[in-house]
């Protein structure tokens, strides 16, 4: 099965979203990850309720609210009603995140966590058993256009060895380029966030990046 191909919608040109939109669509993504911040649990501010509900109106196809907000628990319905499909919840972020996590489900949505680079897996198996997905960060949170942090193998190969037990989908957020794409599908990585590094670029057309990234996919 072919990795997921997730665009990080606060790359796109939302001054003009309706073409961005269907350009994306015409490149067959799989999924919209959008990035929530709130200015506090990180040094920045981004997509809102607004912008996930302008994407649904353009989109049949699933789009994830990864939160990167203090006090998640709060707010989860706020991006629910909007249209998000998947939450994502930093567990460093929230007091009782098993409880949000049920929660998420009983909304009838799926539910994963955030780990951060410097966040032990062994700190979170706990978890494991009420996630969807795992959103793997390979670079801090907070700003598009960063460096990969190096030496996230055997994070990754942890996790993918976890997801045989606990059947997760792991998802890599942070300067995947295409040969990083191509390295990690190969070990079992089953989705990619998409920023700079990978697609948006000026050079060359969304469809033609996608068909290339998909190209060089292990699986």
């Amino acid at each position: 099965m072919k990795p997921l191909l997730c665009p990080s919608m606060m790359c796109c040109n939302f001054s003009n979203l309706k073409e961005e939109m269907a350009l994306l669509e015409e490149a067959k993504i799989d999924m919209y990850h959008c990035d929530i911040m709130d200015g506090t649990f990180v040094p920045n501010m981004a997509l809102g309720i607004s912008d996930i509900q302008a994407i649904r109106s353009l989109t049949n196809k699933k789009i994830d609210a990864h939160l990167m907000i203090d006090s998640p628990a709060n707010k989860v319905d706020w991006f629910i009603d909007a249209g998000a499909d998947i939450i994502y919840l930093h567990p460093e972020s929230e007091m009782y995140v098993i409880k949000t996590i049920q929660h998420i489900h009983e909304r009838k949505k799926e539910a994963g966590i955030a780990i951060n680079p410097d966040i032990s897996l062994v700190s979170l198996e706990e978890l494991y058993p009420f996630c969807d997905y795992i959103l793997v960060m390979t670079v801090n949170p907070g700003f598009a256009g960063q460096s990969f942090i190096e030496n996230m193998d055997r994070k990754v190969e942890r996790l993918v060895q976890l997801k045989q037990k606990y059947g997760f989908q792991i998802i890599m957020d942070g300067a995947c380029s295409p040969e990083r794409i191509k390295a990690y599908s190969c070990c079992g990585v089953d989705g990619f966030v998409l920023g700079t590094s990978a697609l948006f670029k000026e050079d060359k057309k969304y469809k033609e990046r996608l068909d290339e990234l998909r190209g060089v996919c292990g699986r």
